[in-house]
């Protein structure tokens, strides 16, 4: 499998690199073909470009500044996203990749009526979510109702593949966390991916 790995945090000594590290160490076992964009690491801008949405309805998305990341989404079978939580929703710099690399006549193609958009990612199989969250999970789940997830799954995954299989792990209140709960989630990595 062609698997692409994004990580999403600033700390290059956080949780989050901790359990994107042993999951790449994981599949590359496995016999995975990775390839890793650490978004802070590599300073990706995240702020859509007047160039960028201004081309978002003509004949074909100013893709410029993006080719080698659209490329790089586009030959991924296995997309697997690390990075905390915060506020319930993404890392800014996480959210802007979306925004601009899943772009238009790429991830996805508008419909001449503007009505549903249709699928573009065709070689996307699979989507696995590792997140760290504060919250203990009753929160995200009862109270939240699970954002980050259903934007996942439902918005990006639904308008942009089809059939695409989707698995997400969430390590809850993990500014609380210890080496036991860190090993014992990290098992569970493993068993899933």
């Amino acid at each position: 499998m062609t698997t692409l790995v994004v990580i999403a945090h600033p700390l290059n000594n956080s949780l989050c690199a901790y359990l994107a590290a042993h999951t790449i160490q994981h599949l590359e076992g496995q016999g995975h073909q990775i390839e890793v964009r650490d978004l802070y690491q590599d300073n990706f801008a995240p702020a859509l470009t007047s160039c960028e949405r201004q081309s978002y309805y003509q004949s074909s998305f100013n893709s410029a500044a993006l080719e080698a990341d659209i490329a790089q989404l586009k030959r991924a079978e296995t997309l697997i996203l690390v990075f905390p939580t915060w506020w319930f929703g993404f890392p800014a710099i996480l959210k802007g990749w979306f925004d601009r690399v899943w772009a238009p006549g790429h991830a996805y193609e508008h419909a001449s009526d503007l009505g549903a958009i249709q699928p573009r990612l065709e070689n996307l199989k699979e989507m696995k979510v590792i997140t760290t969250l504060g919250s203990p999970w009753w929160v995200d789940r009862l109270v939240m109702f699970r954002p980050v997830r259903r934007i996942l799954k439902t918005a990006l995954l639904g308008a942009c593949t089809m059939k695409c299989r989707f698995t997400m792990l969430s390590f809850y209140q993990s500014e609380k966390a210890d080496q036991k709960r860190v090993e014992a989630f990290l098992k569970k990595i493993r068993q899933r991916f």
